[in-house]
């Protein structure tokens, strides 16, 4: 399995967590629906952007995702909140490649990954 690569910076400006919700609901003739959970583990996502400090990093991390990855393969990091180990993926690709100034010195990518918590 893959590693996050080290170049790959998380910016906390731009970060934020929600848990997926797993529930099954009923809804009833009268009164409140009726939920169930329909798994022990939850999936979380993690909204964040990852900042690259050269044109070079944001083409390595490109190239990381494609081969590395395969696009739809778990990898392992850190996490960027707790510092505890995951096995996370991309649901929904790595986003567009914005510049911070020119010539991509600095660049950015806000993305989605997701985890079993």
């Amino acid at each position: 399995m893959s590693s996050w690569p080290e170049y790959a910076e998380i910016r906390f400006a731009d970060y934020g967590e929600e848990i997926v919700a797993s529930e099954e609901r009923t809804d009833m003739e009268r009164g409140p629906s009726k939920m169930r959970a329909l798994n022990s583990r939850v999936m979380k996502n993690v909204y964040a952007s990852v900042q690259f400090r050269s044109a070079a990093d944001a083409e390595a991390f490109e190239e990381w995702y494609l081969r590395d990855v395969g696009r739809v393969g778990w990898f392992t990091m850190e996490h960027p909140r707790t510092g505890q180990p995951i096995s996370a993926r991309f649901p929904q690709g790595i986003g567009r490649l914005m510049p911070l100034n020119t010539q991509f010195r600095f660049s950015k990518r806000d993305l989605v990954l997701e985890y079993m918590r």
